[in-house]
């Protein structure tokens, strides 16, 4: 089993693997591009993220924005991120239609052994998916593993650390609901 192929199963991985490095390298220079391309070329933006991302239609995505590989992020129809989106996707994370996210977002499904020896060399990931018609407010952690149904709203600065069921108001450090949608 290669080392991303362990990454993708949420085992434990090398991530100084050379191909692992080869894609990190690859989304980086993608985002630089993109992070730096003047605000009227709207077109290419799009363009430099079209061959990076998975996506299913129509989104927009304000700079900056920032990811580790970019092949294992697929975007729903009309997607749209404010500023500062970060998306550590070590594993999938699956977004549906019509979710919008506020400024300074991130979203991991990086994380790391409790151990310290063992943390010096591997780390491992979980799969996060964000179902349709969610507003993600700004300021917003989601953590790995995490399943957001569709039809939510999460206030801004809250830390989702477990799944929140669909048609909920969630709020929070941790991240709890607060109201369910009728």
């Amino acid at each position: 089993m290669t080392e991303q192929e362990k990454m993708l199963a949420g085992l434990p991985y090398d991530p100084m693997d050379s191909e692992l490095i080869k894609g990190r390298k690859k989304a980086k220079l993608v985002c630089f591009q993109f992070n730096q391309t003047p605000p009227n070329q709207a077109r290419r933006r799009k363009e430099l993220l079209s061959d990076l991302l998975n996506h299913q239609g129509k989104f927009y995505i304000e700079p900056d924005f920032y990811c580790d590989y970019g092949y294992n992020i697929t975007l729903g129809h009309n997607f749209y991120s404010n500023h500062h989106l970060t998306i550590l996707d070590v594993c999938k994370v699956s977004i549906g239609d019509h979710v919008f996210i506020g400024p300074h977002v991130m979203i991991s499904t990086a994380t790391h052994p409790i151990d310290p020896v063992e943390r010096r060399s591997t780390e491992y990931g979980a799969p996060i998916t964000i179902g349709n018609d969610c507003w993600i407010g700004g300021n917003v952690s989601i953590l790995a593993g995490v399943i957001i149904g569709d039809n939510c709203t999460i206030g801004a600065g809250s830390v989702v650390n477990k799944d929140i069921p669909s048609n909920s108001v969630a709020v929070g450090n941790p991240c709890r609901v607060v109201k369910t949608l009728e």
